[in-house]
């Protein structure tokens, strides 16, 4: 009998924020599984940290490539198809001898998560559990105390890396707005919620949940950039009832 995949929601970045379920299948994980940047301990094992079993055994996967290049560059794609491929068949090593394996992913697994890649692999190969976890823009607006949509708001979670012509079309029919991997394109987002007249009410989220975090209105951050673990928040219509 094959092992199960378990892919594990870790939420935004407090620990008290994982689901119950995540932390009960985690501390029974005979063998535990995480995506990290190379030289650090990776996020979503910092959170795991007081559940995973002494005796569990760690699979550590560290990204060749994280914000270096492009994503649309070739060889950005070839080298993270690379480390998915090897981080599939090492888990599928574990499962064919009957180890269930829970694979840790930031946020929830399915929003913009690295364990995707592994659960398009490995789908069809064993068997499989989600846990879906609580996501990073949810812990930041709660954190922000930001109402985000109100009635028939529409919200668009946007990436920051769209070119800006995208960027400003997708705003434009939205009334709220997620807006995500920011880094060095903080200036062309900013030009863009400027343009739109949105910029004002625009909240910049960092490191959410975490220690450390900042929330600021937009307007008091710099142009010089954000980390990775940063978004922008612009609020709905914020009708009263």
């Amino acid at each position: 009998m094959t092992g199960t995949l378990f892919t594990l929601g870790m939420g935004p970045g407090d620990p008290e924020l994982i689901t119950v379920k995540a932390a009960r299948i985690l501390a029974a994980a005979p063998v535990v599984a995480f995506f990290a940047k190379a030289g650090q301990r990776g996020h979503a094992r910092s959170i795991a940290d007081s559940h995973i079993a002494a005796t569990a055994e760690e699979l550590r996967f560290d990204y060749p490539i994280t914000t270096e290049m492009s994503h649309r560059d070739g060889r950005y794609v070839d080298a993270m198809a690379g480390c998915y491929a090897a981080a599939t068949e090492t888990i599928a090593a574990r499962l064919e001898r009957g180890e269930n394996v829970a694979l840790l992913c930031e946020g929830d697994p399915f929003f913009y998560g690295s364990s995707m890649y592994l659960f398009d692999r490995l789908r069809d190969r064993f068997p499989m559990e989600i846990v879906p976890g609580v996501l990073g823009m949810s812990g930041c607006w709660a954190e922000a105390r930001l109402p985000m949509t109100y009635g028939d708001d529409v919200l668009a979670v946007l990436p920051g890396t769209m070119a800006e012509a995208d960027l400003r079309r997708h705003l434009e029919g939205a009334d709220a707005a997620v807006i995500m991997k920011l880094g060095r394109n903080l200036p062309k987002v900013r030009a863009v919620l400027t343009a739109l007249g949105r910029a004002e009410r625009a909240v910049y989220c960092e490191r959410g949940t975490m220690v450390g975090s900042r929330i600021l209105p937009l307007a008091e951050i710099a142009d010089d950039g954000a980390p990775y673990f940063s978004m922008i928040l612009v609020p709905g219509r914020q009708r009263v009832r």
